[in-house]
Formats: structure tokens, sequence, C-alpha cells
């Protein structure tokens, strides 16, 4: 099934599949705050390293299956399968949008 992204959610997921973490970085606000596994990412450069050195530990691949919103945030309910602890695995990212941009996401289980 295919859904509709809203444009930075689908360029980060773009991002995200490449492997691209400069490009990835590109999609949020430059104050923006990536709360994921528990730790908390604030401004475009620490993003881009929270996400380098995830994909130098894991490979994955990320498949968008289900959108909807919740609390004035769009949540993507995403299958998630690579070589990390637990895969595969479902994942809710929580996004709040600003100006085009990413200004929040949360990753949970």
């Amino acid at each position: 099934m295919t859904i509709e992204l809203p444009g930075a959610i689908a360029a980060y997921f773009s991002a995200d599949k490449k492997g691209d973490a400069k490009s990835i970085s590109e999609c949020f606000t430059p104050d923006a705050v990536v709360i994921d596994e528990g730790n908390t990412y604030t401004g475009r450069d620490t993003i881009r390293q929270w996400m380098a050195n995830a994909s130098t530990q894991y490979t994955y691949t990320a498949e968008p299956f289900a959108l909807s919103e919740e609390d004035r945030r769009i949540v993507v309910a995403s299958h998630l399968v690579g070589n990390f602890p637990g895969s595969p695995v479902d994942l809710r990212y929580f996004f709040v949008l600003q100006d085009e941009k990413i200004a929040e996401l949360e990753i949970v289980p």
C-alpha cells in the first residue's frame, strides 16, 4: 500500500533509504529536536551526526505503511527490517512540521 506523505516527511524517508545523513538533516528546521531511544538531539548538526552514527552501526530499510494525526502531530507507522537488535519492528514516527520542514520528531515502538 502506498501512502501520500507530506513533502518534508517524504524527503526524510527518501534520504534515510539512501543513508544520506546530510540530506536527512536538511529536512529539519535549524533548531529541530529529535527524540529516539531515550536520547534527545537538537539542531541540524547534531541530527546529522545521530543519523551518521545510526547508518554506520546498522543496515536497515524503513517502509512507511500508515499515516494519521494525533495531538497535532503527523504519525507515520513504518516497518523496519535490518541487522539491529529486535528486527523486524514497527515504529511510530511523530512529526511536527514548521514552514515545510520538520521541527520535531519522536520515534517510538
